[in-house]
């Protein structure tokens, strides 16, 4: 298979291109550093495309490693065919090349082997030509051999038949023409398997076409089967499918005619149809699996590129009951000044104690912004905090921040090694404090399925939601930079070409030595190589370093173009990070990017790139966002009334719909159909995780704890 033509032909790129990606990802560079620093030989691709394209690269490779593995199964069979190379040379699919070679893989005992076995394979291809003059039965005289089991011709009859119904089975044909079929037409149903309430019952009697199922309809499906609760079966009009089957099979209106019409309805119903139905419910799976993949990785793309909350000392309070809500106070850089527990809500209700500990935290520390997690008791442990504020005056503000995953983080390993001090109930507190000033610094430290933002994600094949998830960390780290001598091990091992254990190494040397002064000190810590700086060097930054280069994404291997470009058009990198050179993009067109471009030896989209880290060097994309929503006070579920307008945050974006924070503890949800007035097939095309958005309040169920929201203005609040 010519690969480089094939995947330009996907993905709608040059043929150049594509060979300079799969050469590149061949040599050992990674998506990020390929993204980044070879612009001019992808031809600017996104990270993204990359690893789209990546993946799709190592189908076909493995699509062709198959196809060979095939056809010398079939060859050491001597069955190979021109017909049969010709089919496995236009296979695009696996699945195609499974159907070519089932006729040929080794089975477990069955009954047309058995039958083959007792020689009636003979019988079996008479019949199937359909030509014979003989009468059947008298035919089938002819093979009976009670040494073999065949005792009468009924008998040679049946074991033919057999053999017919599995080759009909294994035809790869006659499996496309049905698979389609099925596609087109299946319906996916599902019964109560007890008789017991749970959250499936509206799936106890439902049916839908398959081709037209909503994806999260078929993980819950697959969840209530899983758990019990469901039968789920395919079905289609069986009656429609043989006669298709026997449309490209019977031949002839006599007698074998309608014996094989007979195979074909044992072939459909033995072995077509549940074959065909595990098949449909697998694809019908991966599809739904791989697009809740897709919505968990656009979630976690936009909570990790969350605003940080820079320069500021935050508090954060991890709530409880029985053990106390657990306080810590974290200073600008997320250095721990001082932790401790209090205990305003039930059963020990020390609601003035409390409120003197966080008064005195607050003004002994400088505190200006709270971090409340929102798991058990977040909702009393917000109206205290609101009730501190609103006695204290002032500027302090509060945010809800989601706790997700930050007990797994607070009873790890890494924990435990970042703080061994603290018990393991105030590390929580550490990280939820640490979330609102730099979420991805502190996210990164934790499994990417434990941050909440995903549907489904504990059904999701394991393998592939890792690789994709872990795509995402890497992209967020790598697009945002690292601090040299700031980050944690956590952080570092998410930057291209650094594993965890060159990461530690990394913080071993700048503990054991001081902070690096440049990155070319990178080139003394232990088992990072050549090839490994490569990938590295652009993504990590030294602030306040000599070399002011260093402290930007420019890359050092063009440090020197860089600094021709300085000089070309009059500055020197003295004036990096000054008001100088306000104008160097004006002097750099006034020369023309082409021209100096050419000049100082880089393509076009590189030298872009350069000027850009010049103008703003070590600029934090984040920063660009719109800031999070903080708050100062609260209201309660019952305060709600249809009709309220509110502000709040996307938390959550799934398939049917979003989850919005509006301050009353409880997401609300926003379905699909009342996202936007245009018709969307998904709510990611309107919304993203983090987004500010203005909702209006539909309906409130303070029993079931259910919130309603419409981002559509009502008519009424509109006149107003």
């Amino acid at each position: 298979m010519d690969f480089i033509q094939t995947l330009a032909a996907e993905f709608s790129v040059s043929a150049e291109h594509v060979g300079n990606i799969i050469k590149l990802i061949d040599e050992g560079n990674t998506i990020p550093f390929i993204a980044r620093y070879r612009k001019e030989q992808t031809g600017s691709m996104d990270d993204q495309v990359l690893r789209e394209l990546d993946e799709r690269l190592g189908y076909l490779r493995g699509l062709e490693k198959r196809k060979e593995e095939v056809t010398s199964s079939i060859e050491s069979q001597e069955a190979m065919t021109p017909e049969i190379s010709a089919a496995l040379a236009a296979a695009t699919t696996l699945a195609a090349v499974e159907d070519i070679y089932r006729p040929y893989k080794p089975k477990r005992k069955t009954r047309a082997s058995i039958a083959k076995e007792k020689g009636l394979s003979p019988l079996a291809e008479l019949l199937l030509a359909q030509e014979g003059k003989t009468p059947a039965r008298e035919a089938a005289a002819a093979y009976i051999n009670e040494e073999k089991g065949v005792a009468s011709a009924e008998d040679a009859l049946a074991g033919a038949l057999d053999i017919i119904a599995e080759q009909i089975s294994d035809d790869a044909k006659l499996r496309a023409l049905l698979r389609a079929f099925y596609l087109r037409t299946a319906q996916i149903s599902s019964k109560a398997a007890k008789e017991q309430e749970s959250v499936y019952e509206q799936y106890y009697d439902f049916s839908e076409p398959a081709a037209k199922i909503p994806q999260h309809r078929i993980l819950a499906l697959d969840r209530g089967e899983r758990e019990g609760f469901l039968k789920v079966s395919i079905s289609v009009d069986s009656e429609e499918a043989v006669r298709l089957l026997c449309f490209n099979v019977v031949k002839c209106n006599n007698e074998y005619g309608e014996l094989v019409g007979n195979a074909i309805g044992d072939a459909y119903s033995r072995l077509i149809h549940p074959s065909l139905e595990r098949e449909l419910r697998s694809t019908l799976t991966e599809k739904a699996a791989e697009g809740a993949i897709k919505v968990f990785s656009e979630n976690l793309r936009h909570l990790l590129l969350q605003p940080p909350i820079k320069g500021k000392v935050a508090l954060g309070l991890d709530p409880g009951y029985r053990m106390g809500c657990k306080v810590a106070v974290v200073d600008a850089t997320g250095k721990v000044l001082t932790t401790d527990v209090i205990y305003p809500v039930p059963p020990f209700n020390r609601i003035d104690q409390a409120k003197a500990t966080v008064k005195k935290l607050i003004k002994t520390y400088g505190v200006e912004i709270i971090a409340i997690g929102n798991g058990t008791a977040s909702k009393e442990t917000e109206l205290f905090a609101a009730d501190v504020l609103r006695e204290i005056g002032g500027s302090v503000q509060y945010m809800v921040v989601s706790e997700s995953g930050a007990s797994v983080y607070s009873a790890s390993k890494l924990a435990a090694a970042e703080f061994p001090e603290y018990d393991v109930n105030v590390r929580s507190a550490i990280s939820i404090a640490r979330r609102l000033q730099d979420p991805l610094a502190e996210l990164v430290k934790i499994d990417p399925k434990a941050v909440g933002v995903g549907q489904y994600q504990h059904d999701m094949p394991a393998a592939k939601l890792d690789e994709a998830l872990s795509g995402v960390v890497e992209y967020c780290v790598n697009t945002v930079g690292v601090d040299l001598n700031t980050a944690s091990a956590s952080l570092l091992s998410h930057v291209a070409g650094v594993n965890a254990t060159i990461a530690k190494n990394i913080v071993a040397k700048r503990e054991a030595d001081g902070e690096f002064k440049s990155r070319t000190e990178l080139k003394k810590v232990a088992k990072l190589g050549p090839k490994a700086f490569e990938q590295c060097a652009g993504f990590l930054r030294v602030p306040g370093a000599k070399n002011k280069l260093d402290t930007t994404a420019v890359h050092p291997e063009s440090y020197n173009a860089a600094k021709q470009v300085l000089e070309l058009c009059g500055y020197t990198t003295a004036d990096i990070g000054t008001d100088a050179l306000l104008n160097l993009e004006k002097k750099a067109k006034s020369i023309g990017l082409t021209s100096l471009a050419a000049q100082v030896g880089v393509g076009v989209p590189t030298l872009i790139d350069i000027l850009a880290e010049l103008l703003r060097p070590g600029r934090d994309m984040r920063d660009e966002l719109p800031q999070p929503l903080l708050r100062s006070d609260i209201m309660e579920m019952k305060d709600l009334k249809p009709g309220m307008e509110l502000t709040g945050t996307v938390r959550n974006v799934i398939d049917f719909g979003a989850f919005v924070d509006i301050g009353v503890h409880q997401d609300g949800l926003v379905h699909i159909s009342q996202i936007t007035n245009r018709y969307i097939k998904h709510p990611s095309e309107v919304l993203k995780v983090g987004d500010i958005v203005k909702v209006w309040v539909l309906s409130v169920d303070v029993a079931k704890h259910r919130i309603g929201l419409t981002m559509k203005q009502p008519k009424e609040a509109a006149a107003n």
